[in-house]
């Protein structure tokens, strides 16, 4: 079956492409071969991965419990922290990235136990939501998303792990068009469930949006595409994420 679908797939990839040549007007010709290459791709690993599990299995198995007095902390998202390489941003510290791109919170909730439970870190910095108001798994309102978080802090919270509940990015359409997928104000009434319900639980709230954003558009200094930060974006933001980190190890 996997097999027939993967077939499909490619067979669109080329009408699609052939059409796109054809200087057809309509949005989804003006997608270029690779973009369109892309998106199959994703969707194949998608049909043999659904939540990702491959995706950190391996490193998982090999990785060492935390030393007495490490204060281990993991990186757990969609494509943010994904392409953020956390190695670089922050030397020497002990903080594992385990973000996958393209990922919606049902993705991340189903993930949690093995990437940052079996972990046993100190702290779980949790971001998502960008790819449940674009669609990407099927239709996100605000009560399924926020279900997912409930339940991913729940776990945390009973497994001894400080939570810290990222914002959700700004977008603009600057460089491309973004915000037909993720209408700005989704994402301001997302973001402030999240903030409530950071306090609400416990839990620290990190407003990467308020460092990202001017007004609602995403800073052009800070990305290159309206949708993820680029370099100067994540340098902007690291010392916001130690804050939140060093609030969250503070707490009982």
């Amino acid at each position: 079956m996997a097999s027939c679908i993967a077939s499909v797939l490619r067979n669109s990839v080329v009408f699609l492409a052939v059409v796109a040549g054809a200087g057809q007007t309509t949005a989804s010709a003006q997608i270029s071969r690779e973009e369109l290459e892309k998106v199959v791709t994703a969707q194949r690993h998608l049909l043999a991965d659904w939540a990702g599990l491959l995706k950190y299995g391996s490193d998982n198995s090999e990785l060492k419990p935390p030393a007495p007095g490490e204060n281990r902390v993991i990186f757990f998202g969609d494509d943010t922290f994904a392409k953020w390489p956390a190695d670089q941003f922050f030397p020497g510290k002990p903080y594992l990235n385990r973000g996958v791109a393209r990922q919606s919170t049902p993705q991340l909730l189903v993930r949690f136990r093995q990437d940052v439970i079996a972990l046993k870190p100190k702290v779980v910095i949790i971001q998502g939501g960008m790819n449940d108001i674009a669609g990407f798994v099927g239709a996100g309102s605000e009560g399924t998303i926020s279900e997912n978080f409930l339940s991913m802090v729940e776990l945390a919270k009973v497994n001894g792990i400080r939570v810290v509940l990222a914002s959700i990015d700004p977008v603009s359409d600057a460089y491309k068009e973004q915000t037909h997928l993720r209408p700005q104000g989704k994402i301001i009434g997302m973001n402030g469930w999240l903030r409530d319900y950071a306090a609400k639980s416990g839990s620290v709230y990190l407003n990467l949006y308020a460092t990202l954003a001017d007004g609602r558009d995403f800073k052009k200094e800070f990305t290159s595409d309206g949708l993820l930060p680029n370099e100067a974006g994540y340098r902007a933001m690291t010392p916001v994420v130690e804050k939140a980190i060093a609030e969250a190890l503070a707490k009982p």
